[in-house]
């Protein structure tokens, strides 16, 4: 790892990318000590609770993370990108174990003594690393592949499609089966945007696509409540009156109320009414209306300015990347924050079917913070060496 910390040639980091990064993390820990301060009073008679929580095993294990990527040299990932993608895959299955633990119906979560984890949020890490560097023309993973067959692994049917079909099918079902339907379409939609700018073909490409919505609508279908999602979805889009507003459209209403009370420049910082009276998991899934709401359309359009600023200079890191590890590396955790972003905002705003995905740097979960602050660490230090 020593040789991994010595640059070879180091230039100074994208500061636009780092300064975004601090940007959104600070505002996501102001703006769950607001969403958080009824709910931690009302359950643990303490109005910080959560925010002491985040603090705790979100950020100082995202920092931690942040610093160890930042300035060790990111090729050190590429030589480990099986063997975490293994303890990732393994840790899926750990969840439906004694390990493991449910929450409202939901094997996600391992017991770690006093942490709490998500593998599948790790997956969002190790699957982007493991593909950038299997699709890298220096791959050698242990996989049984030989120097340089990276260069030709996008284009072959047999020693490229099939493999990342196979790999990509087995971790989607680890995910749908805890169920985390929304984990999955980001990570696969994210990964087939890597193996699609890694110059993959492009029939391989839209066959994945259409098997994906394929399979996607028929796990909707045959699952009542992910169909009862979309089905209020589209009630909705068309204006249906029989829509019941008290029970399969009370979230998504109680969602957009909250946007809508914020009008032009918001109710003020902690007067959401909204957060503790009407609406469901306001510090995770809703925690956009409820920034909107305190903030108003200024403050939403602040915060989406924002994301789409480090999602810019992500894309300028990728491009200006002189090897393939690193730009198909930094495209994957570019395209991770970019799709969850959307769709937090989309199913609050009522755009996108509603779904329980947190806002990347601002919803309330320590796994999910650690990750996304271990990813910015990697990115920040590929933009060191571009």
């Amino acid at each position: 790892m020593f040789r991994f910390l010595k640059a070879k040639k180091n230039y100074s980091p994208d500061y636009v990318f780092i300064s975004c990064i601090v940007l959104l993390t600070v505002f996501g820990l102001v703006m769950l000590s607001s969403a958080s301060s009824d709910l931690g009073k009302l359950k643990f008679n303490d109005t910080f609770y959560y925010l002491k929580h985040q603090l705790i095993y979100g950020l100082t294990l995202g920092i931690a993370g942040f610093l160890t990527t930042f300035l060790i040299h990111y090729r050190f990932w590429q030589k480990l990108a099986f063997p975490l993608l293994l303890l990732s895959v393994l840790s899926l299955i750990l969840v439906f174990t004694p390990l493991g633990f449910s929450h409202s119906g939901a094997n996600r979560w391992l017991n770690l003594g006093p942490l709490s984890v998500q593998p599948a949020e790790f997956l969002k890490l190790t699957f982007i690393i493991y593909l950038s560097a299997w699709l890298s023309p220096s791959a050698s993973l242990g996989t049984g592949s030989k120097k340089g067959k990276g260069l030709v692994r996008q284009k072959n049917l047999f020693s490229g499609y099939l493999p990342f079909l196979i790999i990509s099918g087995v971790i989607a079902f680890l995910i749908l089966i805890q169920p985390s339907t929304t984990t999955v379409a980001i990570i696969m939609a994210a990964g087939l945007l890597v193996y699609f700018v890694s110059g993959a073909r492009l029939s391989f490409v839209l066959g994945t696509i259409l098997l994906g919505l394929t399979c996607l609508a028929l796990v909707v279908f045959i699952t009542p409540y992910r169909f009862e999602r979309v089905e209020t979805y589209f009630k909705t889009l068309i204006g249906s009156q029989s829509i019941d507003s008290q029970a399969q459209g009370y979230h998504l209403d109680k969602a957009k109320m909250a946007i809508g009370s914020g009008g032009v420049f918001g109710v003020g910082f902690g007067k959401s009414t909204t957060k503790f009276k009407y609406l469901p998991e306001p510090i995770g899934d809703s925690i956009f209306a409820v920034i909107a709401e305190e903030f108003g359309f200024i403050g939403s359009i602040i915060l989406i300015g924002t994301f789409l600023t480090l999602f810019i200079r992500g894309i300028i890191i990728a491009k200006k990347s002189r090897d393939q590890f690193a730009a198909l590396t930094t495209t994957g955790f570019v395209s991770i924050i970019a799709i969850q972003t959307f769709i937090h905002i989309a199913a609050n705003s009522g755009i996108l079917p509603l779904t329980g995905v947190p806002l990347p740097f601002i919803s309330y979960g320590g796994t999910s913070l650690a990750i996304f602050l271990t990813m910015a660490g990697i990115i920040g230090n590929i933009s060191r060496y571009t």
